[in-house]
């Protein structure tokens, strides 16, 4: 007779699962939307990340610019993506709370890689140094719904939008499965990091913020294809929480991948 898998076993499998992730991203997605409503008065769009804003406009574009579409749209490609992979209607407590655990496990991890950037690059460009560092004292709960709406929204375009189209578009042109894999996490990654300096609210560019975002872009494209999106969201989430609230005001803001 078989061993049956533990629970602990379990867990690596199930938290990559559609259903999980929806389940996980419900609280993140809820505490974004409502925040914005509360905090942005009748002006969202300026609490609002730049992703979160491009994807509404295409929606508003295409006559379906109500503001809960987004979030039932990503609800909808979830849901979809279970239906079609038929998997079980089912969810595990203990699998959401190990979520969460690797979520902030994982934005630690990238912490420490983004102190190690820094320290490379003021290796590479020591001149450079006196502009990086800024005061993240005001409008922490502001920032906070912001940040957890990067999470949410740059994970969808990016990740879940965009990796696997890249992806697939590799494949087409016969790149084995790995080898296509590390193209589409390289390729969206500098997607991603160029889209932060795009746009009339965007960033100015700097070498430093642009370099660390396309490494945290591979790292969450990674983070996509071994541990699933939900983690993803949670991961980048959190980061952005642990760097731009809990660090401030000694953070470094140009690592900010929000």
């Amino acid at each position: 007779m078989p061993k049956a898998p533990s629970p602990a076993n379990d867990y690596w499998v199930d938290a990559r699962k559609p259903l999980s992730c929806l389940l996980f991203l419900i609280p993140w997605i809820a505490i974004y939307e409502v925040g914005v409503l509360m905090l942005a008065d009748r002006e969202p769009d300026r609490i609002r990340n730049g992703a979160d804003y491009w994807m509404r406009s295409l929606l508003s574009l295409a006559g379906l610019g109500q503001v809960l579409l987004l979030p039932v749209f990503v609800v909808g490609v979830l849901l979809t993506w279970h239906i079609i992979r038929q998997h079980p209607w089912q969810v595990r407590l203990e699998t959401q709370v190990g979520m969460l655990a690797e979520s902030f496990l994982l934005a630690v991890a990238l912490v420490a890689a983004g102190q190690v950037h820094h320290l490379l690059f003021l290796n590479l460009h020591p001149s450079a140094s006196d502009a990086r560092l800024l005061l993240l004292a005001t409008g922490d709960l502001t920032r906070a719904v912001s940040f957890i709406g990067a999470g949410v929204y740059e994970e969808v375009m990016f990740r879940l939008l965009l990796v696997p189209a890249a992806f697939f578009a590799f494949r087409l042109f016969e790149f084995p499965k790995k080898w296509a894999a590390v193209m589409a996490a390289v390729t969206t990654a500098f997607v991603f990091a160029l889209a932060h300096h795009v746009g009339p609210n965007a960033d100015a560019f700097n070498l430093f913020t642009f370099s660390f975002r396309a490494v945290a872009g591979v790292f969450f494209a990674a983070i996509f294809f071994l541990r699933g999106f939900g983690i993803t969201v949670g991961c980048h989430a959190a980061y952005d929480l642990l760097v731009g609230v809990f660090l401030a005001p000694i953070a470094v803001d140009s690592t900010g991948t929000g």
